[in-house]
């Protein structure tokens, strides 16, 4: 059996990073993750091809290769996937597709052959059996939550490791809150589960066998879901790290109680994390409470962001403007907030009910589903009626935009970040011609033909002479800077 595995196109969004990878030589930020665990989950005497859209093109010659043709993807991705779907029909190749785009959107795919959803490690066992008897069914689906010790290595030799900026590891998967609007516990359900600390290692071993040096994304929903399992492992980490010489920098995702823990943190550091994505969502109280995110209500959040920031860890936030209870002055506290905290990477997005969360579910029972959602809260589109009136909104929205990614307000902020920030990791491995590529194209298109030059300098300047340890992290800054930019000009 010859199976083609294809992964769909992002659209050009901030997380795709497409204008930043260039500077590293990197052709896509990630590899999908999905897709080279379901490879480890067939049978090993199959053929198996990968195509990642993002960092190649599919051929002609790749379909009429394959016997059956697998698709994953998010709904950010669906465009591309809808693309994908008619031209492999066009072969009348046989289509199997599953990932979070069709858990909760498979209805809208109907060339599709099969889908084999939910959790892999209990749908795709059914569907090779029915394989077998040749009877498969049109849709295979679960509900139930495997242990994470069923989870396989990923199948690395799928892919070209060059191409990628960053190498994905999952440890656990589901989220203890609530979030209205949030569609992890829809998919991986609210009680983390977690790999064994054994697993962990091994996973991480495969990756340095494989060659891999240089960035790791823990991609988990909630890495710290469950505090004492993720102590546990990162003791481990922490140990394998030493051994090793360190040759992985971790990043992950988090709530902001991350801060509330000390010993968590020194872990953190230790096992060799310098980043953490935090759901911040709003700086007003009221909106999180609405919106069921009451794990950031009576804090001081922007002293929570500096504590991880001292840390050694930089913060990277979501932010999200539309709940019900925004008013004309939320997108000047928003700004205000970013500012002060010193996120650089803060991501603001327009407020957009996913299928089958508890926000799409009360927002149809009252009529204000317009549509179904993009995946992409950056789009400048609304899939609901908003209370705010709909111009004043998107007009608001813009604004927090324009202000925090001008270039003025982009470096200020970098700086504040870098006075707060106290480096524990090493340098990333990236090799001496690809720091220098990166500083040779950042030096011209940030310092001499770019827009802003003057905050640049004044930035690279300050840094050298106040914090000469972090000047690889303020050009990294700056690069990011020049990605959001662009992608807000694409937008336009």
């Amino acid at each position: 059996m010859r199976i083609l595995m294809i992964y769909p196109e992002y659209p050009d969004t901030f997380w795709s990073y497409k204008h930043a990878l260039p500077f590293v030589n990197k052709k896509s930020a990630l590899p999908p993750l999905g897709l080279l665990t379901v490879s480890s989950l067939l049978p090993e005497d199959w053929e198996k091809k990968l195509i990642d859209l993002n960092v190649c093109k599919l051929k002609n010659k790749d379909i009429e290769w394959a016997d059956m043709v697998f698709i994953s993807g998010m709904i950010v991705q669906k465009q591309s996937t809808l693309e994908i779907v008619e031209r492999v029909k066009s072969y009348n190749k046989f289509i199997v597709a599953g990932g979070p785009l069709f858990t909760t959107a498979h209805a809208e795919f109907s060339n599709i052959d099969c889908f084999v959803l939910n959790e892999g490690e209990i749908t795709i066992p059914l569907f090779l059996e029915d394989l077998k008897k040749g009877e498969i069914k049109p849709v295979y689906s679960s509900q139930e939550k495997p242990e994470m010790s069923q989870v396989l290595i990923p199948d690395w030799s799928l892919i070209k490791m060059k191409d990628y900026a960053s190498m994905p590891v999952q440890i656990s998967r589901g989220c203890p809150f609530n979030c209205e609007f949030c569609d992890i516990i829809v998919i991986n359900g609210r009680i983390p589960r977690f790999k064994t600390p054994e697993q962990v290692i091994a996973e991480f071993n495969a990756l340095y066998n494989s060659g891999w040096r240089g960035n790791v994304f823990i991609v988990d929903d909630n890495f710290i879901g469950n505090k004492n399992k993720a102590k546990l492992i990162l003791a481990e980490i922490a140990i394998w790290m030493k051994k090793m010489g360190k040759p992985f920098i971790l990043n992950t995702e988090a709530s902001i109680n991350l801060a509330d823990d000390k010993e968590l943190l020194e872990l953190m550091q230790r096992s060799n994390f310098n980043s953490v994505f935090v759901g911040i969502e709003t700086p007003e109280e009221e909106g999180l409470i609405s919106c069921g995110k009451t794990q950031n209500t009576n804090k001081d959040l922007v002293e929570k962001v500096k504590i991880i920031h001292r840390h050694g860890m930089q913060v990277s936030a979501g932010f999200i403007v539309g709940f019900d209870t925004d008013t004309v002055n939320t997108f000047d506290n928003m700004i205000k907030f970013i500012q002060k905290s010193g996120i650089v990477t803060a991501m603001v997005g327009l407020l957009n009910a996913l299928p089958e969360t508890q926000l799409y579910k009360r927002l149809q029972d009252t009529g204000r589903i317009l549509k179904t959602s993009t995946g992409n809260n950056t789009d400048a589109t609304l899939n609901f009626t908003p209370v705010m009136d709909k111009d004043l909104l998107i007009e608001g929205y813009n604004k927090v935009l324009n202000s925090i990614f001008r270039t003025k307000n982009y470096y200020k902020r970098t700086m504040t970040f870098l006075k707060d920030y106290k480096k524990c990791t090493r340098d990333n491995n990236l090799t001496i011609d690809t720091k220098l590529r990166a500083l040779t194209i950042a030096f011209w298109k940030l310092g001499i033909a770019g827009h802003g030059r003057r905050g640049f300098w004044k930035m690279m300047i300050w840094t050298t002479f106040r914090r000469p340890q972090l000047l690889a992290e303020a050009v990294t800054m700056a690069i990011y800077g020049f990605h959001y930019r662009a992608v807000m000009s694409d937008k336009r």
